[in-house]
C-alpha cells in the first residue's frame, strides 16, 4: 500500500511502517528542524508544510494517490503534561480530518495521546471521518503491549472506506503481548545499568526507575538528578550521586529507533523529536495488525 504521512515529526511512525512492509511514498511536517532530521534517514521526499491549510494540503496529496494516510497531529494541548486547554495546536486534529475526507484514501491511521479521545476537537474530527464514509476502530494501546519497553498509552483510531465501527478491535486486541515488556526483556543486559533516573512532573510522582519494569513515558524534557529531588516512597533504589541519568540516545532507543539513526539539530530540539515520536515498534504493531486487517 502506498502511505502518506502527515505531522511526520523525525519519523518514528514512517520508520514503523516501513519496517512492516509499507510504501511510505512521501511525509509532511512543518518543522524545519524535523524535516532536516527526516530527510537524513529516509529516501523519499518530506514536504514542508504547514497542514492548517486544508485545501493546498489536499491538492498536494492527492498527487500521490495514497491507499492510506497514517498522521499524528500535535498533541500537546491534549497532553497530561500540558495545561489541557484546546487551542491552536487542538485545530491540527480537525485539520486532519479534513484532508482525510477530502483526499478519501482507502484506509487512515490517526495516533494521539489518550486523553485526546475525550477533546472537543475529536469529537469534531470523528464526526468528519463518519460523514466521509469510514467505519472506525478506536483504541488505547498501551506501547509496552505492543513490542516497546516502555508504559506509553496512546489513541489509536483506524478508519477503513465502508466498514461498521470497531471492525478491527478484536484484530488489535488478540495482538497484544501478555504481560508488559521490560527494558532487561528488550536490551537484556546490554545497557550497563540497573537503575535510572527519570525527571517527573513534579515530586508527588516517583523518578527512579529500575530495567526491571516498562520505562515510563519519553518525553521531551530530559535533565539530571537536581540537588533538590527529595525521593519517594516508590523510587526502584534510593538516589545516589552515581545513579544514571539517560542520554538522549538512550531515550531514543527506548523510543525503539534503531541505533544508527542520525539525529540532527540542536541538543533541545533533538530532546523534543525524541519525546514527541511514536515508538517505532509501537507503530510497527500498528501497521502489522493493519495488514492483518486488510489480508495483505
Amino acid at each position: 500500500m502506498k502511505v502518506i504521512d502527515l505531522f511526520a515529526g523525525c519519523g518514528g511512525l514512517s520508520l514503523g511502517f516501513q519496517n512492516a512492509g509499507y510504501d511510505i511514498v512521501a511525509a509532511f511536517e512543518r518543522w524545519d528542524t524535523a524535516v532536516n532530521c527526516y530527510k537524513e534517514n529516509f529516501n523519499h521526499p518530506i514536504i514542508q508544510f504547514d497542514l492548517l491549510n486544508t485545501h493546498d494540503a489536499i491538492q498536494a496529496i492527492q498527487a500521490y494517490s495514497p491507499d492510506m494516510i497514517i498522521g499524528g497531529p500535535p498533541c500537546q494541548d491534549f497532553s497530561h503534561a500540558g495545561k489541557r486547554i484546546e487551542n491552536d495546536r487542538a485545530e491540527l486534529t480537525e485539520s486532519y480530518a479534513k484532508i482525510i475526507a477530502g483526499v478519501k484514501p482507502q484506509c487512515f491511521v490517526m495516533e494521539n495521546v489518550d486523553r485526546a479521545k475525550k477533546s472537543h476537537a475529536y469529537a469534531n474530527a470523528r464526526e468528519i471521518f463518519k460523514n466521509a464514509g469510514y467505519g472506525l476502530t478506536e483504541i488505547v494501546l498501551d506501547a509496552s503491549l505492543c513490542g516497546t519497553p516502555q508504559k506509553r498509552k496512546r489513541f489509536i483510531c483506524f478508519g477503513m472506506q465502508g466498514k461498521e465501527d470497531d471492525f478491527a478491535l478484536v484484530d488489535f486486541q488478540h495482538r497484544l503481548a501478555e504481560k508488559p515488556m521490560t527494558l532487561r526483556d528488550y536490551f537484556g543486559d546490554s545497557l550497563g545499568f540497573e537503575f535510572y533516573y527519570r525527571h517527573p512532573r513534579n515530586y508527588n510522582r516517583r523518578a527512579v526507575f529500575s530495567i526491571d519494569e516498562p520505562a515510563p513515558t519519553m518525553r521531551g524534557v530530559n535533565r539530571p538528578v537536581p540537588k533538590g529531588y527529595p525521593g519517594h516512597k516508590n523510587d526502584a533504589c534510593p538516589v545516589n550521586e552515581n545513579l544514571h541519568v539517560l542520554s538522549a540516545k538512550e531515550r531514543a532507543l527506548i523510543q525503539t529507533f534503531p541505533v544508527d539513526y542520525k539525529w540532527i539539530g540542536s541538543k533541545t530540539d533533538i530532546e523534543q523529536m525524541i519525546g514527541n515520536a511514536v515508538p517505532v515498534k509501537l507503530a510497527q504493531f500498528i501497521g502489522e495488525t493493519i495488514k492483518e486487517v486488510i489480508g495483505e
